[in-house]
């Protein structure tokens, strides 16, 4: 295998670990935000930005490594193996949807009043993009 693709793929499987973690903090200091009727201050927008450029990163590395992988076309061919399918099709076009859920919920709380609502919204936004994203990620090569 061409040196590049294995730097991009391991780039990208590391990544993935620093993209999560700021995506659940993010979560969690929404939910702590709704829970405790905090105020939305400009360390809580950065902590949302944060999980938010986290996730972004990890995608377009994805997507590069989707492109440079010397398996893409191949699995694309057979979509009948369930580890194929899952990562030529499902990871990529799910996660995809994951990214617009939690970039909705980034551009939706811009336009709430309160910290309560802003809070709210990235909570349950970022948490659906994170339960899409941890639905499917290839663990069995995530631990080889």
């Amino acid at each position: 295998m061409n040196d590049t693709y294995v730097y991009i793929q391991k780039f990208h499987a590391g990544w993935a670990y620093v993209a999560l973690a700021l995506l659940l903090i993010a979560i969690i200091t929404s939910v702590v935000g709704v829970s405790s009727k905090k105020e939305f201050t400009p360390a809580s927008r950065k902590t949302a930005l944060f999980g938010l450029i986290g996730v972004h990163i990890q995608f377009l590395v994805g997507i590069i490594l989707y492109f440079v992988s010397p398996l893409g076309k191949e699995a694309l061919s057979q979509l009948k193996n369930p580890a194929l399918r899952l990562t030529a099709l499902e990871h990529p076009l799910v996660n995809l949807i994951a990214i617009v859920m939690i970039t909705v919920g980034w551009s939706m709380h811009k336009k709430k009043l309160t910290g309560h609502e802003k809070f709210k919204v990235i909570s349950i936004f970022y948490s659906i993009g994170a339960v899409l994203i941890l639905s499917r990620i290839p663990w069995n090569l995530w631990f080889k």
